[in-house]
């Protein structure tokens, strides 16, 4: 049972009161928010206009704290990160100086902005930079392959890059470091013919470092497959004393994927298989076979027999 018994009228007054209640606190919500007010939110910076002559590097973070003018609805959504997009700092003065004056840019920066949105300050309000001599170096590019191709399907080739090499420029004690640059990774599945395509480069992680071109244009020439069996001689090396040695057998099979384009060109002579005979003067008494020449484009599978007998005739 209610503790107190409304009347209809009463009831009625009351949802009344209510209903103008919450009508006013809307009401002061959106006044207040509406109004101006100064807050600050974290930005990263980014860097353009770099000195040509000089390579630099920052000595401190690559953030800054904003202090911004805006409403309190900007104040309210920039907690979820609405406004925080990158700042972009002019480095054309550095040619001349150690360091950046971010307040002198509050102006320029402004004016990417919307009229009820303004940067009022930063903190640090300035920018040091450490300068070394700039150098330009090029350096071999580097793919970043994971590609799974077709059953029976291989590379068949040499992969070309083009460019091979590119020029990187920046600081000497950071460019004497690097020798080779990365490109992004090229994810392939199934792949069942040649691939071209063009490849970005993997981006510098210093702002200081440059480099040109920003991609390159790669080519994996891929075959499909076949096996092929040969049987080809044994060569006996290390024989320094020019022993008389009889090889048993002095052939041996081998079995090796090759590119049906090439398989009829592939014959004994591009292959060679050793024994290498200063393993008896260590105690083996059979000497293992090693292909030591083989195309760039065929893989071995099996080679019968892996060992060979010998017989050495004083």
């Amino acid at each position: 049972m209610p503790i107190i018994k409304l009347s209809v009228s009463e009831r009625r007054r009351l949802q009344v009161f209510i209903t103008c209640l919450l009508l006013a606190m809307a009401a002061w919500v959106l006044t207040t928010l509406s109004g101006a007010y100064h807050f600050t939110i974290k930005q990263v910076i980014n860097f353009k206009n770099a000195p040509q002559r000089r390579a630099f590097k920052a000595l401190q973070s690559d953030s800054v704290e904003v202090t911004m003018l805006g409403t309190g609805w900007q104040m309210l959504f920039s907690k979820v990160n609405t406004y925080n997009t990158p700042i972009t700092v002019d480095l054309h003065t550095l040619e001349h100086s150690n360091y950046i004056a971010l307040n002198t840019q509050i102006a320029q920066l402004n004016k990417t902005t919307d009229a009820k949105h303004r940067i009022v300050a930063f903190t640090p309000d300035t920018l040091y930079f450490d300068f070394t001599n700039r150098v330009v170096k090029k350096v071999k590019v580097e793919p970043v392959l994971d590609i799974k191709y077709q059953q029976q399907y291989e590379e068949s080739g040499k992969i070309q890059v083009k460019p091979s090499y590119i020029t990187i420029n920046g600081p000497g004690n950071v460019i004497q470091n690097i020798k080779t640059w990365k490109t992004d990774t090229l994810r392939l599945t199934n792949v069942n013919d040649v691939v071209s395509t063009t490849l970005p480069l993997q981006p510098a992680k210093e702002g200081n470092i440059s480099i040109y071109p920003k991609s390159v244009q790669l080519r994996i020439p891929v075959e499909e497959f076949t096996e092929k069996t040969l049987r080809i001689p044994v060569k006996l090396i290390n024989n320094p004393h020019y022993y008389n040695v009889k090889v048993i057998p002095q052939y041996v099979s081998i079995t090796f994927t090759v590119p049906l384009s090439r398989y009829t060109e592939v014959d004994e002579d591009f292959f060679e298989a050793t024994a290498d005979f200063s393993l008896w003067e260590q105690g083996y008494s059979v000497l293992p076979v090693n292909i030591t020449r083989i195309p760039a484009y065929c893989r071995i599978v099996k080679t019968a027999p892996r060992n060979v007998d010998f017989l050495v005739r004083k």
